[in-house]
């Protein structure tokens, strides 16, 4: 305890230690600068706590934040000024509210005589950021910080994970007062950890102990509950087979027996055709997406649905279900799994191969070892999955590359996947996987984009160039914005409005920042080119020409069911 009085900046920088925090994301200005002045004594000699991460736009450090939670487990933090540093975080904030990603924005804030004054640089950020956050909150006293920062970090990783934005007025920073650390462990109201069901997990097991078709579907809950070993545990009692989101990739390894690919409009051909043949449907720690359910009408109305999620506002919310058990899944599943009998589904799973051998003669064959043409994403995303064998961390932007890179890639360990699911922000990845590195500093970190992407999001090269961040960067350069092309020859007669891309030097872009590159025209040198980047022991960037018009395939078109899915078009 600090009996003698400091400032409101200064305890904030004790209540973030006390936390546990390590890294913080962040961006100065005008509003903060009394934080980034206590930041500073934090930072350096003997005193260091924290690692301070300069990025080069606001809205990256938001996205750095996540993609560090995503991979270590942490709370992520970003510090930003007020104005528009905070609102360039809330796409950001949005984007970990959708995906359930547990991060901290510190936001400077005009003193609070100031407030409502139009004063320079004045917004009312809780007020914009409140329906997009778990909770934001204003500091306006230097007593409250300290409260305020404890209760932050406790709604932001309890129960479902989500973004917090604290709203830190400059007189609260520069005013002082005595530091009593707090610890918050429960919100009235709020109930992170809702108390298991014992009579639903009993009805959720006598429905899996009968059903002769039963599919688990994988989502990130899984990797946010950390239940990976209960899940495993709980598949391979009742010999289930499971199908997994986009975020749930890395939930259950790749080459896992029981594993039978990936859900939704461009996931594997076999899960979404048996969403439609089951006969009880587990859903794990995921919330019915529509890019999972396609056409909700027709969606597995031939299944009982069984629904394990923490949150009780997901449940009926997009699939109505027989059974609800509402509990963290590290809970939740091994209660269940305690009352199975042990099975078999061995002709049931089986009946899955005839799908997925269609799929790979007519999809993935094709796409991963073609015989001539030019270089195909997929292909170069099956070369740097074999190259680093299940153990690296994938993140992607979003579009055509966040597909293909998905979809080819191999999960060996967990959290190994970052992506932005829900909002589908562009401009995700690169900053993502600068976060990333820096949380799970032990492994590779590849971080896959389109031209469209890299370039709205290109400025943290130099946050790369200035920490020598290991992202390994593969551009998967086609000259477009890939997947809206697609949409416009498959559903617009082939009007391609504003989606052909005139694109920079990539080289020397590389050069100016003084990040090592490498690029791919011809697939003789793949493979040698992949070698070489992943030899690099800081960044590097390596740029493949690709194909301008390959799609991705499967796909299940809008308003279409999930066995309506196509494999060519």
């Amino acid at each position: 305890m600090c009996k003698e009085k400091i400032t409101g900046a200064d305890i904030l920088m004790r209540s973030l230690k006390c936390e546990g925090v390590k890294t913080i994301f962040g961006y100065p200005g005008g509003s903060i600068m009394p934080v980034f002045d206590a930041l500073y004594g934090y930072t350096r000699g003997e005193n260091r706590t924290f690692d301070h991460v300069l990025v080069r736009h606001e809205q990256a450090a938001v996205h750095a934040a996540q993609g560090y939670a995503r991979v270590s487990g942490d709370v992520g933090v970003c510090l930003v000024t007020s104005g528009p540093g905070a609102t360039n975080t809330l796409t950001g904030v949005a984007d970990a509210m959708m995906d359930s990603t547990p991060i901290v924005v510190i936001a400077g804030q005009v003193g609070v005589d100031a407030l409502g004054t139009d004063a320079f640089q004045e917004v009312d950020l809780v007020g914009v950021a409140q329906p997009i956050s778990k909770w934001s909150y204003q500091i306006r006293r230097a007593e409250d910080v300290a409260w305020a920062v404890s209760r932050a970090f406790y709604i932001a990783r309890s129960g479902r994970p989500g973004p917090v934005v604290l709203d830190f007025t400059k007189n609260a920073q520069i005013a002082a007062a005595q530091y009593l650390p707090v610890k918050v462990d429960s919100v009235r109201g709020y109930v992170a950890y809702p108390m298991l069901d014992k009579r639903q997990v009993a009805r959720a097991a006598e429905i899996i102990n009968n059903a002769r078709k039963p599919l688990a579907l994988v989502g990130q809950g899984v990797e946010l509950g950390n239940a990976h070993n209960e899940l495993t545990e709980f598949l391979e009692k009742a010999d289930i087979p499971a199908a997994r989101t986009l975020l749930g990739l890395s939930a259950l390894p790749s080459e896992h027996p029981l594993n039978v690919g990936m859900l939704g409009m461009h996931g594997n051909y076999a899960p979404n055709i048996k969403e439609q043949e089951c006969d009880v449907l587990i859903a794990i720690g995921m919330r019915f997406s529509d890019r999972v359910t396609c056409n909700l009408a027709t969606y597995a109305r031939q299944a009982k649905i069984i629904h394990l999620d923490i949150d009780s506002s997901e449940i009926d919310k997009n699939v109505m279900t027989d059974v609800a058990v509402v509990a963290d899944c590290k809970v939740s599943l091994p209660a269940i799994t305690r009352l199975l009998r042990k099975n078999s589904h061995r002709e049931w799973r089986e009946s899955f191969m005839p799908l997925y051998d269609m799929e790979y003669e007519k999809v993935i064959r094709p796409a991963t070892l073609p015989e001539s043409g030019p270089l195909l994403m997929a292909e170069v995303v099956n070369a740097v999955a074999l190259a680093t064998q299940g153990d690296a961390v994938l993140v992607t932007d979003v579009g055509q590359n966040q597909m293909f890179a998905s979809r080819y890639f191999k999960y060996g360990k967990k959290r190994s996947m970052v992506s932005s699911g829900g909002l589908g922000t562009m401009g995700f990845g690169l900053p993502a996987a600068i976060g990333a590195t820096f949380g799970a500093q032990d492994r590779t970190v590849c971080m896959f984009c389109g031209d469209g992407g890299f370039q709205m999001s290109i400025q943290e090269l130099g946050t790369i160039m200035e920490r020598q961040a290991p992202v390994k960067m593969i551009l998967m350069n086609n000259n477009y914005l890939g997947n809206v092309r697609q949409w416009q020859d498959m559903f617009f007669d082939g009007r391609r409005s504003f989606t052909s891309m005139l694109n920079p030097m990539y080289c020397d872009i590389a050069k100016a920042y003084g990040i090592p590159y490498g690029v791919v025209t011809d697939r003789a040198v793949l493979h040698a080119e992949i070698d070489r980047m992943l030899s690099v022991k800081g960044p590097f960037l390596l740029e493949c020409a690709v194909k301008e018009e390959d799609n991705i395939m499967p796909m299940t078109p809008p308003g279409k069911s999930v066995d309506e899915m196509m494999l060519e078009i």
